[in-house]
């Protein structure tokens, strides 16, 4: 089993996030619909469509390392420019708050992703001969409507995990103190099995680890999977999340 992370917290399902938000007040979407929307009438509040509503627990895991590379495009190595291989693929983030039964737009929100290579290793991780890379990192600040995007690759895999990709929301809590959610995305076996029979991924050959038999995923990971569609020679997918801001216990800084 590879060293890598260990959750000690959980995400929502959708009915206890119906609970926390008021069923009459709050629609959800399944996990992984395309596009996040809100929409507002007279007298009612107002409705927003997520892809997952957490409860703001951590896990990190040993690979996080906090360079604060503000950058949208995280494919290159910074020294030298280069791209890293692998199949391209946009995520676009919505980071919303919920609050009183409403959501909102969370503007100014840090958002930071980090991944292994199509080969399963990580930039700056001594124990991996990686130290002083920065390839497949980096963070964006979300907008007045609470985007940020981030253009990666598809990750590769190592031993005892699934495919997966990091990220780490920060922002304040509701008490004036910095509040953190970090969790990792993931995909569908048919969608990973496939891509991994392509250049440069097949050369590693298929992953040792399903979503099924990973222990990370299995606490919450259905609710966190991205559903890639293809926008060229690479893929596109949007996330939608929501954050309740009011819980600062859980929000403490890893």
């Amino acid at each position: 089993m590879h060293d890598d992370d260990e959750p000690v917290g959980r995400v929502l399902g959708r009915r206890q996030a119906l609970i926390l938000l008021g069923a009459a007040g709050v629609t959800l979407s399944a996990a992984g619909s395309a596009t996040a929307s809100a929409t507002t009438t007279a007298g009612t509040p107002e409705v927003c469509a997520l892809d997952c509503v957490v409860k703001p627990e951590q896990m990190e895991g040993p690979y996080f390392v906090d360079e604060r590379l503000n950058r949208s495009d995280i494919r290159s190595e910074p020294a030298t420019g280069q791209l890293v291989p692998g199949t391209a693929l946009a995520i676009n983030f919505t980071v919303q708050q919920i609050r009183q039964q409403q959501c909102t737009p969370l503007p100014k929100a840090m958002v930071d992703i980090w991944q292994c290579d199509a080969y399963g290793l990580y930039s700056d991780i001594p124990s991996q001969g990686s130290s002083g890379r920065r390839f497949l990192r980096g963070y964006q600040n979300t907008d007045q409507a609470g985007s940020a995007r981030f253009t990666t690759i598809l990750p590769g895999w190592y031993t005892g995990r699934t495919l997966h990709i990091h990220i780490k929301i920060r922002t304040v809590g509701t008490n004036g103190r910095p509040y953190e959610f970090t969790s990792q995305l993931y995909f569908t076996p048919e969608f990973g099995a496939a891509y991994l029979r392509t250049d440069p991924y097949r050369r590693k050959g298929p992953a040792d680890t399903t979503n099924s038999r990973d222990s990370i995923y299995r606490s919450g990971g259905s609710q966190m999977l991205l559903r890639p569609t293809q926008a060229g020679t690479g893929y596109t997918a949007d996330f939608a999340i929501g954050l309740d801001l009011s819980n600062t216990q859980v929000g403490r800084p890893d």
